[in-house]
């Protein structure tokens, strides 16, 4: 009956450290690293990347812009429960065009601009992650925008596209009154 209890003990202490276990390390960013959305390889557009590892998973799920990770958390197609998200820390970066291929932050522990003139990788809005407040406040100095942690990055503007009325045609240009081409119209 001891052995039994014992092996018992055992198994339940294995489970505790698994479920205590620290998260993985950020994986260096190479040439080779995809865009999840996009398929382009990362180290192609410049501006801050994201890495966000998901349970289960030995790689990183890659992303050509901050924003991109943030839309993913919302996204139902995870596979996976996420484990961490690392973003480049734009504190160490040597400049926007190459942010850096090891200087991750937890995504948790960074700050981020948003709203600033300074778009992402992929010409759209980013939330830019500093490991500094001063080096965030440096940056808003000359791009203008604003200071938010992790948590409080809106999804609208991530995904702007989220907040339009369902009713608004996506490829009429604002201001501009949708046309909608009717059966046997003449369209030229």
């Amino acid at each position: 009956m001891k052995p039994l209890l014992i092996l018992a003990a055992i198994l339940a202490l294995a489970a505790c450290k698994d479920e205590d276990a620290a998260p993985p390390a950020p994986s260096l960013m190479t040439d080779e690293a995809l865009g999840h959305y996009c398929q382009m390889f990362i180290a192609d557009h410049p501006g801050p990347k994201a890495q966000v590892h998901l349970d289960g998973y030995q790689e990183p799920v890659w992303f050509s812009q901050v924003s991109d990770a943030i839309a993913y958390l919302h996204d139902p197609e995870k596979v996976a429960p996420i484990s961490v998200i690392y973003v480049s820390d734009m504190a160490a970066a040597d400049d926007w065009a190459l942010p850096g291929a090891s200087n991750w932050i937890a995504a948790d522990d960074a700050l981020f601009v948003i709203e600033s003139r300074r778009l992402g990788g992929m010409g759209v809005p980013e939330a830019i992650p500093f490991g500094t407040k001063t080096a965030a406040e440096d940056f808003i100095a000359t791009e203008g925008g604003r200071i938010v942690g992790w948590n409080d990055v809106p999804e609208a503007y991530v995904r702007p596209q989220f907040g339009a009325p369902a009713e608004e045609d996506p490829m009429t240009a604002p201001g501009e009154t949708p046309h909608h081409h009717g059966a046997g119209e003449d369209v030229k």
